[in-house]
């Protein structure tokens, strides 16, 4: 109940900032918008579900596209894996369908960016300061052209997903407690690897499948950022959970570069605006929120552990084996120093 009302109290304040901005104009703009039929549609799809931060964002952002573009263009949002798994909606948008979904560093390498990989490495960030550092950066733009050309437009790169935590249906105390478990991880390349070096057995699994997964036992535990576990209800079947942080997860939103090259440009930049406004949104709800979260996992069982700074270098030495790998992964020479000077960290 805490839960829902601090939500509440967050979305309408947040709510209404915009229109005692714009004051009676807003109003009038909104009501005519309300009377055209929009000519271009989005389909925003995720696997999260829609009580989770991010559902509070796109719903925000529909508001916002419709007030800037007058009712032309329109969003709908499908949570809950409605549309299918992140690889069959990345695998429409290369089709040219009007599709939007989350992804990360990680997909990207699989298809085909193989350097933007390193964004899901373990412990690759300090400090979320250096995640924003990193996505005005000239390597980081160079990135998202090589994707265009794969055929993915990203449209927004300012998400926090959240720092990604351990849940497991056993107890986790330190790195080594890790050995031999399986745990889900999204089914890609870089995160099994990322897992596999702190010595678990990574388990690649669509959102949707994982709860089920748990109970039966056929994997021991998965990660993900707080908000997403609880909005699963992974801890009913899972109720250990390490606060390890060993992905500052920012998420990217991306849609297909010829679809996004249809539209006119006062049409793209409407799209681009409300998508990273929508996601300073998305932040502000999930910060206040995950706290919350946390205590509500806590009130209904799961034991949590808040791993000293000494249990935290364990991990981080563990990890360090990942950023010898870049053969294996196809990236750049030097790409991790590369990429730590682009996000201003001193070494």
């Amino acid at each position: 109940m805490r839960l829902k009302k601090m939500t509440a109290v967050i979305l309408s304040g947040l709510m209404l900032l915009p229109l005692t901005a714009c004051g009676s104009t807003s109003q009038t703009g909104s009501d005519a918008a309300s009377s055209v039929e929009p000519e271009i549609v989005l389909d925003v799809a995720f696997e999260n579900n829609s009580s989770e931060p991010i559902g509070a964002g796109w719903e925000r952002a529909q508001e916002i596209i419709k007030e800037k573009s007058g009712g032309k263009m329109a969003i709908e949002v499908y949570p809950d894996s409605q549309l299918g798994d992140k690889s069959s909606l990345i695998d429409s948008m290369l089709l040219g369908e009007p599709v939007c979904t989350l992804a990360d560093g990680a997909f990207y390498a699989d298809y085909g960016i193989k350097d933007m990989g390193i964004l899901f490495g373990p412990f690759l960030f300090d400090d979320w300061d250096q995640c924003w550092t990193l996505i005005e950066s000239d390597w980081y733009e160079d990135q998202c052209k090589k994707l265009e050309e794969k055929g993915l437009k990203i449209i927004a790169s300012n998400w926090m997903y959240g720092e990604r935590h351990t849940l497991t249906n056993v107890p986790v105390n330190s790195v080594d407690d890790l050995k031999g478990l399986k745990i889900r991880v999204p089914s890609n390349e870089i995160q099994s690897y990322g897992f596999d070096v702190l010595g678990a057995t990574s388990t690649g699994m669509a959102l949707g499948d994982v709860y089920q997964a748990l109970q039966t036992k056929t994997i021991d535990g998965a990660e993900n950022p707080i908000a997403t576990l609880y909005g699963r209800k992974l801890h009913e079947v899972a109720p250990y959970l390490i606060l390890d942080g060993h992905v500052k997860n920012f998420t990217t939103w991306v849609v297909s570069a010829d679809w996004f090259n249809s539209l006119t440009e006062e049409q793209q930049n409407w799209l681009v605006e409300t998508a990273q406004e929508a996601g300073e949104y998305n932040n502000q709800v999930l910060q206040e929120a995950e706290q919350e979260y946390l205590q509500l996992m806590v009130d209904e069982g799961v034991t949590v552990v808040d791993p000293s700074e000494e249990v935290l270098e364990g991990f981080r030495e563990k990890a360090a084996s990942f950023y010898e790998m870049g053969d294996r992964f196809g990236w750049s020479d030097g790409l991790y120093d590369t990429v730590r000077k682009a996000m201003g960290a001193e070494e």
